[in-house]
């Protein structure tokens, strides 16, 4: 059982820049990909970012890629989602998420694990 928690979220001006950490525990970390998901009021939860299990791939939502970058350190169990050029339509709760036994996915129901989310709003 893999226990999840995000962290660093908050209150940003659009333009600035946010680091989201999240932190693992409770299993090998280094044999899950992870996983970051966003869900606004109202709208369902999507997918944001993934990186594989040692780092080597990452791949982005469309709509973060070039401003999100994703990155983990498998000797502190922790994943992180570095967001920079925030938009006011980027504000949602964020979520980390693990996979068990895959190289890396973008589709949420494949995710076995879920942090509680960490709020991210961004002011226009």
């Amino acid at each position: 059982q893999v226990q999840l928690v995000e962290s660093g979220g908050g209150l940003v001006q659009a333009g600035g820049s946010l680091r989201l950490s999240c932190a693992a525990s409770g299993g090998a970390f280094s044999s899950y990909a992870m996983g970051w998901f966003r869900q606004a009021p109202g709208k369902e939860r999507e997918f944001a970012a993934t990186i594989s299990r040692r780092g080597v791939y990452t791949y982005y939502a469309d709509s973060v890629k070039g401003r999100f970058t994703v990155s983990r350190d498998n000797a502190k169990n922790t994943v992180y989602l570095q967001m920079n050029s925030l938009k006011p339509e980027d504000t949602a709760v964020y979520y980390c998420a693990a996979a068990r036994g895959l190289l890396v996915t973008r589709k949420k129901d494949e995710y076995d694990y879920w942090g509680q989310g960490t709020q991210v709003t961004v002011s226009s």
